[in-house]
């Protein structure tokens, strides 16, 4: 199977599809991999390592795209990329349809376009693993935005995450007990915040407490608490979303009048819209804003900023399931593998994902 490795376009995307060692594999299977000139570059990957891998480079994205029968990127194809789109072809991508343009859907049914959102690829045990990938990374990398942002020098409370004696910790809310939540619920605690974690799934709760011996302050997250969280709040981390779908509304702009000056939001559901009614999509190069005294913080490719990092833990993740369309051909994985079929947006340009469909207000046009 021939597969296409394009490089990312969209500003500060540092991550590329595959790294060189999940090329060798899918070479050492049988398949051919066509690299774009310096797709790997800002990862860190050069031609020369794809090349020694048994990549072919090829020189333009309509290369990449042209040769490929299964495509392989991180983000959301921008509409300079749609030109490059093969009728019948496989793009496997972040898509984030219910907050897309409708251009990107349309160009993917008039082209009869098989797309796999990487954000719904889903197990039968309902676990997303190339989104938990990147939602670890996410989750992780929270303590370390927020902690530059609570500096004085950012306009925060000017409040050290960890304390020291006789002067306590910054106050973390973290809503969402999924991959990100947990995470950022570790890695806070682990700087010595003060971690309270929100979810409405009493499951997710008692496991996070057990996972965290007891010492972590769990509330379940209704309106009425969740408002009382967030006046506490130094650090407020939201991270509730849902599969193919817009992500709810949990912290309304009123809510922001409650909260202490120079606090911070983090709000890392901001790929699927966003759990806060005053959040934006922003970039690694102008990051965050003020409104209302609080700062927002709503970069939707947080893993970029450890390119290298981001682009190796998706690939471990992807590369089993490129492996399945190499050995079984698309459509017979598409039938065999349950995650990969649950992860169809559309199907040779038909709407198949319930989710999505329901999210942008369209009928599902096939039913896988």
């Amino acid at each position: 199977m021939n597969f296409g490795i394009p490089k990312e376009v969209r500003p500060f995307e540092n991550r590329v599809g595959l790294v060189p060692a999940a090329v060798d594999s899918l070479v050492r299977a049988g398949h051919t991999v066509f690299v774009e000139h310096n797709a790997g570059q800002k990862a860190g990957f050069s031609d020369e390592e794809y090349e020694a891998a048994g990549a072919q480079r090829v020189y333009t994205a309509s290369e990449a795209y042209g040769r490929a029968e299964v495509v392989v990127k991180i983000s959301r194809p921008t509409d300079g990329e749609y030109e490059h789109f093969v009728p019948q072809q496989t793009i496997l991508s972040f898509l984030h349809l219910a907050v897309a343009s409708s251009d990107l859907l349309s160009t993917l049914q008039k082209q009869e376009i098989t797309a796999i959102g990487c954000e719904t690829i889903e197990t039968q045990d309902n676990e997303l693993p190339i989104l938990q990938v990147t939602s670890d990374i996410a989750g992780r990398m929270a303590p370390t935005i927020a902690g530059d942002l609570l500096g004085s020098i950012k306009g925060g409370r000017g409040i050290l995450l960890s304390g020291i004696p006789g002067i306590p910790p910054a106050a973390v809310v973290i809503i969402g007990a999924g991959v990100v939540g947990i995470n950022a619920a570790r890695a806070f605690q682990n700087m010595g915040a003060e971690v309270t974690l929100l979810d409405h799934n009493l499951n997710k709760l008692q496991k996070a407490d057990q996972l965290f011996g007891g010492k972590l302050a769990t509330m379940y997250a209704n309106p009425h608490n969740i408002a009382k969280a967030v006046k506490f709040a130094d650090v407020l981390i939201t991270a509730a979303s849902f599969p193919g779908e817009r992500a709810p509304i949990l912290v309304t702009s009123d809510s922001l009048k409650t909260m202490r000056k120079g606090a911070v939001i983090l709000d890392l559901a901001i790929n699927s819209g966003g759990n806060v009614e005053t959040s934006r999509p922003t970039t690694l190069a102008d990051p965050y804003y003020i409104v209302n005294n609080i700062i927002h913080y709503c970069v939707p490719n947080v893993p970029s900023r450890v390119g290298r990092t981001g682009s190796y833990a998706f690939s471990n993740a992807i590369l089993p399931y490129l492996l399945e369309f190499g050995e079984l051909g698309v459509d017979e994985a598409l039938k065999k593998v349950t995650a990969l079929r649950r992860g169809v947006n559309t199907l040779k340009g038909k709407l198949v994902h319930p989710g999505v469909a329901a999210a942008i207000g369209l009928n599902v046009e096939v039913k896988l």
